[in-house]
């Protein structure tokens, strides 16, 4: 049994996570840190976790690291992360983090986006990017794997076929993308109030969310072409889940299109065929939040239309968007069964 830590135990995705690791056969939660100091157990912050777990959580400062660690997920936010991170991996821990720290290779193009400073010159370039439908075997020899955003999940693997392949023009790629409430994280603040977000949908961040430029970066990078998208994410009132509705101009037409719906969902049946996590739907049915809902499933479709191709996947916020994720990225780095814990 490998020894688990989690860094950031009180966070929605630790939750998740949590629940998930109780149940792999392979793994103990053995640390549970957090930054403040009076010392709760873990099920007095999730009563939900009664009579499953009753550790209590010890605070951790930056350079306290448990030695019996075999694994170490770390949820810390963005900016606090990379300050943890480097001690973990010092001591021959195995990381996952779920922070934006270590998802851009460029530091350049994090420290735009995020406005601090990088202080993890090496943990940012021998970091993988944790998707493991497209970087698995990178992942497999990895210490550090950066656990991808939600937001993240749902665009690339919806698109990373169709760029592959060449059929779609990689600058002109519109992303309408919409997200439950938990999405905005537990930290209490005002646009998630009860009464700011309930019988409500607004789009927020438009053109400056962060999401953006890791969508652009993983997709030009995997593809080795210059991927741009104009992304709009909108806060819809449910606690979870992610709908992606992707509009891509095809590069060749003919007639009406070089495509029809079945030749496309055939290029992602042939990219997708071994991936344990990834479902079609077919015969004019569509992605649906309530289908992914407490899953680590991404659905996908694709629609040729007379001018353009729609794409539309959906998964769990907190699952496939983040804890499940991790723990699919886990077990490829430990050599488990990649479906452990999560089906």
């Amino acid at each position: 049994m490998l020894n688990i830590g989690i860094i950031g135990a009180t966070a929605y995705t630790s939750l998740e996570l949590i629940k998930i690791l109780l149940r792999h056969p392979e793994v103990k939660i053995s640390f549970l840190g957090v930054r403040r100091t009076d010392h709760p157990k873990i099920s007095d912050i999730f009563p939900s976790l009664q009579g499953q777990i009753e550790l209590t959580c010890d605070s951790i400062q930056e350079k306290e690291v448990p030695d019996n660690l075999d694994v170490a997920f770390i949820t810390l936010p963005p900016t606090v992360s990379m300050k943890y991170v480097p001690h973990f991996i010092q001591k021959g821990i195995k990381v996952i983090d779920f922070s934006a720290d270590y998802r851009f290779q460029d530091s350049a193009l994090y420290e735009k986006w995020y406005k601090a400073r990088h202080t993890d010159s090496a943990g940012i370039t021998k970091a993988v990017y944790g998707l493991p439908e497209l970087f698995r075997d990178k992942i497999k020899n990895t210490q550090l794997t950066a656990n991808p955003g939600c937001y993240t999940t749902a665009t690339i693997l919806a698109l990373a076929p169709l760029l592959a392949k060449g059929l779609i023009e990689p600058d002109d790629i519109i992303v309408d993308a919409k997200s439950g409430v938990s999405g905005k994280g537990r930290e209490a603040r005002e646009d998630t109030h009860y009464c700011e977000c309930n019988e409500n949908t607004e789009a927020y961040a438009v053109g400056g969310h962060r999401h953006s430029p890791e969508i652009e970066h993983i997709l030009s990078t995997k593809t080795s072409q210059p991927v741009s998208i104009q992304f709009v994410p909108h806060l819809i009132p449910m606690n979870r889940g992610i709908l992606c509705t992707i509009y891509c101009n095809p590069k060749i037409r003919t007639g009406a299109s070089a495509l029809n719906d079945e030749a496309a969902l055939n290029i992602y049946r042939e990219f997708y065929q071994k991936e344990p996590f990834i479902r079609l739907r077919e015969n004019n049915a569509l992605p649906k939040t309530k289908d992914v809902s407490h899953t680590n499933f991404c659905d996908i479709a694709v629609k040729v239309t007379e001018k353009r191709i729609v794409l539309l996947s959906a998964i769990d916020n907190l699952i496939k968007g983040a804890a499940g994720q991790a723990v699919q990225n886990m077990n490829v780095m430990c050599g488990f069964k990649e479906e452990a814990g999560l089906k």
